[in-house]
């Protein structure tokens, strides 16, 4: 028991600490620009292409462990993990060699972009280390309390993960290729 217990502090610990530097590096490089570098212009949509995999993939992580199929549960939640890393790797990358691109519509259009704009990043902040105890629950084998958290967990990945399409989609018309 005090193996676990101890496990899972050393969890929290590095939970905390993974929530807290990833947005703050995050938001240190996004004020880098790397000079004489081309812009990495055909990285949004690859990267908004991850964020529907990632939706996909979690409706299908869904639907596996409601019929019992732990395994491949684990193993697209596993590969969820994986690709949100490799979307953090091509947003950073694409925002250090490229101007952020403003929205250029107007109106309601604007504040409803806005306002999924935000929510998207606030939630997607939050969402670091709601995925990482979920996940940590999990491998620690304390599946009631997983389940508990995974029922938060789950909506708001995947608002992250469908607004992040839906905020490319609405800003794509405005990218300088």
């Amino acid at each position: 028991m005090q193996g676990k217990v101890s496990d899972e502090r050393n969890f929290n610990r590095m939970i905390t600490v993974v929530s807290i530097v990833i947005p703050v590096v995050v938001a240190l490089l996004f004020g880098i620009k790397i000079p004489n570098v081309a812009p990495l212009s055909f990285l949004p949509p690859i990267y908004a292409a991850i964020n529907g995999l990632t939706a996909v993939l979690l409706l299908v992580a869904v639907w596996a462990i409601k019929n019992g199929n732990q395994k491949l549960h684990q193993n697209l939640m596993t590969a969820n993990i994986v690709l949100s890393l490799l979307f953090l790797v091509m947003y950073i990358a694409y925002h250090m060699t490229s101007d952020s691109t403003p929205f250029g519509g107007d109106g309601l259009i604007s504040y409803v972009y806005y306002f999924i704009l935000i929510t998207h990043i606030i939630l997607s902040i939050a969402l670091i280390p709601l995925v990482l105890r979920t996940y940590a629950k999990a491998y620690l084998k304390k599946f009631e309390e997983h389940r508990s958290l995974a029922r938060y967990t789950f909506p708001v990945w995947l608002y992250v993960a469908v607004t992040g399409v839906v905020v490319y989609l609405m800003i794509s018309p405005y990218y300088a290729y």
